[in-house]
C-alpha cells in the first residue's frame, strides 16, 4: 500500500483549521501540528499510487487555508 509523508505550511493562526479539515480526510492515517519550517505532518495511505497523488493535489493542497505542500513518498513501507 502506497503511503506519504505530507509536510504543510498553513497561513498563520490555520493550523487547527487546517488539521481538522485533514482528519475528515479518509486516507489521511496520522496528523499533527508540529514546530519548524512545517505546520502540519500528515501520513497519507492509498490503495495505489495514482489514487495517493490524487488525493495529495485534489483533496489536501485544495483545502483553502493550504499554503504549500512537500510530499515524501515512502520507498518501501514497513
Amino acid at each position: 500500500m502506497p503511503v506519504a509523508y505530507v509536510l504543510i505550511n498553513s497561513e498563520i493562526g490555520a493550523e487547527e483549521e487546517v488539521l481538522k479539515e485533514l482528519k475528515k480526510i479518509k486516507s489521511v492515517k496520522e496528523a499533527y501540528v508540529v514546530y519548524g519550517v512545517y505546520d502540519i505532518i500528515a501520513k497519507v495511505e492509498a490503495d495505489s499510487m495514482d489514487k495517493l497523488k490524487e488525493i495529495i493535489t485534489w483533496n489536501i493542497r485544495r483545502l483553502e487555508k493550504v499554503r504549500s505542500t512537500l510530499t515524501m513518498m515512502v520507498v518501501e513501507p514497513a
